[in-house]
């Protein structure tokens, strides 16, 4: 069995913007001492929530590196380096193993897509190129590609294999990658409702986008898991249903920063093509948010 990466809950941390659309490292930095100071086990940089799509080669770069160097070994780094190009995502992934990154974060290919083969050839390029574990990314909601059954066989006992991040959504499916590949692989949820069944199942934890505004509750939700006490984890996992639903009323990570503005911090907006949210979606955000008593 490969070393864990990290249990518990990991968060999909936003990537704050100035109103010049730069990324304001100062706010990023208290994000982060914000979430390690309340218990969230793992960062995820520049990932879906963290808009990397929209990020120049020199700023994924650079906010890899003021990540590991903020969070100073304190929690392990995982760090996004997926691509649909695969000789660019194997540069930028050897590129943070230079930085320090703990592990990094591989989507599916998007838009070109490819078969199952293909992503077997992809993936294995990238990982024979580091000596670092990786993260399997599976949404095939964001990218139109599925990783299968077979597939995941295939790729699970490579050594920098460690784990899969599962956001199809199927538990049925995800059952089936546990109970097959669950000697060789971690897996994750990827979906903050699903963390409780997937956990019951054999998951290690959450990569998450609600313990941007709820770390320690997301932890919590994750730790009761761990102790096995899945009744507990699951009131909590109810409790928090309503905000994890409301913070995807619109695409991610449009929504969080929305709620991180809400509660002072400075976020800032997405950048194009993501908007700001309608009006009417911000005050049904508002209101859920003061339910939970994150915003008075």
């Amino acid at each position: 069995m490969k070393k864990t990466i990290f249990t518990g809950a990991g968060v999909a941390i936003v990537t704050p913007m100035n109103a010049d659309g730069s990324i304001n490292y100062e706010e990023f930095g208290r994000m982060i001492d914000f979430q390690i100071e309340n218990q969230t086990d793992a960062i995820i940089v520049c990932g879906t929530t963290g808009e990397s799509s929209t990020m120049t080669d020199e700023e994924h770069v650079e906010c890899i590196r003021y990540c590991v160097d903020k969070v100073n070994k304190r929690v392990p780094v995982i760090a996004g380096t997926g691509s649909n190009d695969t000789r660019y995502a194997v540069e930028l992934s050897k590129e943070a193993e230079k930085l320090g990154a703990d592990a990094l974060l591989l989507v599916t290919p998007y838009y070109n897509k490819t078969s199952q083969r293909g992503l077997t050839a992809h993936f294995t390029a990238i990982a024979d190129s580091v000596h670092i574990p990786a993260i399997l990314y599976n949404v095939p909601s964001r990218t139109g590609v599925n990783i299968s059954l077979d597939t995941y066989k295939a790729l699970c006992r490579h050594e920098n294999i460690a784990a899969a991040k599962e956001a199809s959504g199927n538990i049925s499916a995800i059952a089936k990658v546990i109970e097959e590949c669950g000697e060789y692989m971690d897996v994750y949820s990827g979906n903050d409702d699903q963390i409780v069944p997937i956990m019951s199942l054999g998951g290690k934890g959450v990569i998450s986008v609600l313990s941007n505004v709820m770390p320690k509750e997301t932890h919590m939700i994750t730790k009761y898991c761990l102790d096995n006490n899945f009744a507990e984890a699951a009131k909590l996992q109810i409790k928090y249903l309503k905000l994890a639903n409301d913070l995807f009323m619109d695409v991610n990570p449009i929504p969080v920063k929305e709620a991180m503005n809400l509660m002072g911090w400075n976020a800032g907006e997405c950048r194009l093509p993501l908007l700001k949210m309608e009006e009417s979606k911000i005050e049904k955000l508002a209101a859920t948010m003061k339910e939970y008593g994150l915003i008075k």
